[in-house]
């Protein structure tokens, strides 16, 4: 097994039996179809088999974890573990991109740091995990590294990072609501004391934030109608 494969393995706290299939969930469709290999062998049907099995164990956690949460509460936060943005962010912090085999136009397209490369890694890698040591393990595997974010944001609190802005997109995806809108309403201050007011806006939701920079002013617009959305989903 290569020595960078085994660095992985630490990183994520499972060590493989059958080590082809980490091999296969690391290998980009561009480096298989460099290497001439034969359909299947790239991560894609892996990362097809990943989404459903990372979906059913978000769904089993959060049904165990709070047993007296309503379905739409427990879809919101589900939306946001599953999502592309949340497991790129995973994915980025397991330092997945330096193990990922890519073609060399994917290479030089900066591929090791894009978001649906990474993301569709990680599924990739849930499935290895399953198939090479059953649904325990990739439970094991998603409890540590992927649902750990589950309790600040049903807590109200929002993710860590916080990334309001990225966790009220994905809440407003679950809940069909139309895309967050952000304008900045109002400006106070000298220019080297600026005071910036956002406003956001979601469907016939809106909340506003201040801050001394608008991107700043938009987090904190955002945090405070995350929690006003997931309040009335309890």
């Amino acid at each position: 097994m290569e020595p960078q494969f085994e660095k992985l393995e630490a990183a994520i706290g499972y060590r493989f039996r059958d080590r082809t299939l980490l091999r296969r969930a690391l290998t980009h469709a561009s480096h298989a179809y460099e290497m001439s290999t034969e359909a299947g062998e790239d991560n894609q049907q892996l990362e097809f088999l990943g989404d459903a099995i990372l979906g059913f164990l978000a769904s089993r956690h959060l049904v165990r974890r709070y047993p007296t949460f309503r379905e739409g509460r427990l879809s919101v936060i589900k939306n946001y573990l599953v999502s592309a943005s949340h497991l790129h962010t995973v994915a980025a912090g397991l330092g997945l991109g330096e193990h990922l085999l890519l073609g060399r136009g994917e290479e030089m397209s900066g591929g090791r740091s894009k978001a649906g490369v990474l993301a569709d890694a990680l599924e990739a890698l849930i499935a290895a995990i399953y198939l090479d040591g059953g649904v325990e393990a990739a439970q094991a595997f998603v409890e540590t590294h992927v649902f750990r974010d589950a309790e600040p944001l049903a807590a109200e609190a929002g993710p860590p990072g916080a990334n309001y802005k990225g966790a009220l997109q994905e809440t407003a995806r679950a809940l069909n609501l139309p895309a967050p809108r952000y304008l900045v309403v109002d400006e106070q201050g000298p220019p080297h004391e600026r005071l910036f007011t956002v406003e956001v806006r979601v469907g016939q939701h809106a909340a506003r934030g201040e801050g001394a920079s608008k991107k700043s002013a938009g987090q904190r617009a955002a945090e405070a109608l995350l929690r006003r959305l997931l309040a009335e989903k309890i």
